[in-house]
């Protein structure tokens, strides 16, 4: 088969309206992207209906070469020229203006992107477990909450999922995490799932301090606690950690990603993630969904349209939807994060 000339290198932002039919371009020669003005006639290409159910914000794809027809999957990053780096020392960029930390955990950038810093963080104390909020609605979220927690030896109160999905990340130490009733171990670079009708406790049997964080999506803005644990655990969904596998990389240019907790744990509403930035400045670009990213490793710089700071191991960048930006990987071999979306389950998705 004969293939589609690429349009566009990066997805069409497009905002569709419920009933309304589109026909797709899936040669690449239509003059009126993404869209078909008959161009295809004479070639094997066939455009593609499709009728929006809704009034909502889409990507169409631009480069053609997507596996889920009309729409983005992210496949112009391994295109020639899909994926672009960004200088960082180039006239418009040396005008973006550096943020320095302060003593408060939380750096603002432009809109209500910001940067959020672990180790400057205050954490209140329940039993023997520390925690914080990273992302809340009162910091400006509209879909997922996120806390961070340290756990000292013993087993930290049983907490909630009170309705929400709840994906936890274990960065350093080993445990069990119960989830109401049935025990899985954990240790650093796990993710985790529990349902919203579940509540889960950390079991920590070692000296050291086990962290972690915990996400929820929708968003709240505190963890709810319960005096005992219900035995409710949806055995529907057996399978709740996810941990490293490096055959299922999915690779992005120079850098690459990997599904953590995603549908197959039967999360249908947050998607995690851990992936790998090398030494690079992504060109700026938006994503549809929220996104907490959790630095693990190395050092970089986080650019927004006007503004800038610096990032470190333990720090979590908070995106709104559709907030332009840039992460700078600083640091000679590269370094690893976590990200946490909502709504969406495939991180490679831009425009």
């Amino acid at each position: 088969m004969t293939a589609p000339i690429i349009a566009h290198r990066k997805g069409f932002y497009y905002e569709v309206k419920a009933g309304k039919r589109y026909l797709w371009c899936s040669c690449g020669r239509s003059a009126t992207q993404p869209f078909c003005d008959g161009s295809h006639a004479g070639s094997e290409f066939l455009p593609v209906a499709f009728k929006a159910e809704r009034d909502e914000d889409v990507i169409f794809c631009g480069c053609k070469h997507t596996g889920t027809a009309p729409f983005c999957d992210g496949a112009h990053s391994n295109l020639p020229g899909g994926y672009l780096t960004d200088d960082p020392r180039s006239a418009a960029n040396q005008k973006v203006a550096m943020v320095a930390a302060g003593a408060s955990p939380i750096v603002r950038l432009d809109n209500q992107c910001y940067v959020f810093s672990t180790t400057r963080a205050a954490l209140m104390a329940r039993g023997p477990m520390r925690y914080c909020p990273v992302v809340s609605p009162a910091l400006g979220s509209l879909h997922q909450s996120q806390f961070y927690a340290e756990v000292d030896a013993g087993s930290s109160p049983v907490i909630s999922a009170d309705g929400r999905h709840t994906v936890l990340f274990v960065t350093e130490g080993a445990g069990e995490i119960e989830i109401s009733g049935r025990r899985f171990a954990a240790e650093a670079r796990t993710g985790i799932y529990i349902r919203p009708s579940e509540a889960y406790r950390i079991h920590n049997r070692t000296d050291a301090p086990l962290k972690l964080f915990i996400s929820n999506g929708p968003g709240g803005e505190d963890l709810q606690w319960l005096d005992r644990m219900p035995m409710s655990f949806e055995s529907q969904h057996p399978h709740r950690c996810a941990t490293i596998d490096v055959s299922q990389r999915h690779r992005m240019a120079e850098r690459y990603y990997q599904l953590l907790v995603n549908r197959e744990h039967g999360s249908t509403m947050v998607t995690q993630f851990i992936g790998n930035i090398p030494l690079s400045k992504a060109e700026p670009h938006r994503h549809l969904y929220e996104e907490a990213l959790i630095f693990l490793n190395g050092a970089g710089v986080v650019w927004t349209e006007e503004t800038k700071t610096t990032v470190a191991a333990g720090d979590v960048l908070f995106l709104p939807r559709k907030q332009v930006h840039s992460v700078q990987c600083t640091t000679p071999g590269g370094f690893d994060v976590v990200g946490v979306i909502y709504p969406g389950d495939n991180p490679s998705i831009n425009y």
